[in-house]
C-alpha cells in the first residue's frame, strides 16, 4: 500500500514560558541553530489556571512558532525536551491558508543549508 504523502504548508505551535529571557533563549535555539522554524513571535500573556489543586496567576510569554509540516515533529519533540514546564503547552495549528512567498521563505528557513 502506498503511503500518502503530506503536503507542505504551513504550521503554528503555540507554548508559553515563565519569562522573556527563557523564551529568547529556546528561540535562538530554534531558529539559529536548529533550524526547527522561520519565526518566532512572542508577546506578554496573562495566565489563569489551576496547577496541583491551587490556583495560579502568573505573567508569562505566549511564543508562536512558524514552522512547516516537513519540521513539525522535531520541532515539537525538542521544545518538549528543552521546555522548563514539568508539563509544557504545546499546541499545533495548522495554516490553512498562507501566502505562497510566505511559505517558501519558511521553508528555506527550515532546510538545513550544507556546509561550504
Amino acid at each position: 500500500m502506498m503511503q500518502k504523502r503530506k503536503h507542505q504548508t504551513g504550521i503554528l505551535i503555540l507554548s508559553t514560558f515563565p519569562n522573556e529571557e527563557v523564551a529568547v533563549s529556546i528561540a535562538k535555539e530554534l531558529i539559529i541553530n536548529k533550524r526547527l522554524c522561520a519565526c518566532i513571535n512572542l508577546a506578554k500573556v496573562r495566565s489563569l489556571y489551576s496547577w496541583k489543586n491551587v490556583f495560579e496567576d502568573h505573567e508569562e510569554i505566549v511564543a508562536l512558532f512558524k514552522t512547516t509540516r516537513f519540521s513539525v515533529d522535531k520541532l515539537k519533540s525538542t521544545i518538549k525536551k528543552i521546555h522548563p514546564y514539568e508539563v509544557p503547552e504545546i499546541v499545533e495549528i495548522t495554516m490553512d491558508d498562507v501566502s505562497e512567498l510566505y511559505l517558501k521563505w519558511m521553508m528555506q528557513s527550515t532546510t538545513i543549508k550544507p556546509k561550504e
